[in-house]
């Protein structure tokens, strides 16, 4: 499984999601009980779509990621295809759901 790259600025966030292709982020706080519970199911999830580059944000080191991606709670995952969200999904995730949509997404863009 490709790691999720650890991104520390909003430039690098900029430049993270403007990637041409699929980007993903997880954005979370140090503190949040749930984005910790979440975060290994979405590696396991995202290990089934290599061809996603993933992201990973503590918005306590990147405070400016609330106003920047409007962000009002975590954990929050997105998906951008060619620097367009195409995909978000905040706070409590139904994994089988989150899976299904992204799956949809990912076929159609490899099609």
């Amino acid at each position: 499984m490709r790691e999720f790259q650890t991104l520390t600025s909003i430039e690098e966030v900029q430049s993270f999601k403007e990637i041409q292709g699929l980007s993903f982020l997880y954005i979370s706080r140090t503190n949040c009980s749930v984005c910790h519970a979440l975060l290994p199911q979405i590696k396991e999830v995202m290990s089934d779509f290599p061809e996603i580059k993933k992201g990973y944000v503590n918005a306590d080191d990147v405070e400016e990621i609330a106003g920047f991606l409007s962000i009002f709670t975590v954990p929050v995952l997105i998906l951008f295809i060619d620097g367009k969200e195409y995909l978000r999904e905040a706070r409590f995730v139904p994994i089988e759901q989150f899976t299904e949509k992204l799956s949809k997404i990912y076929r159609s863009y490899l099609e």
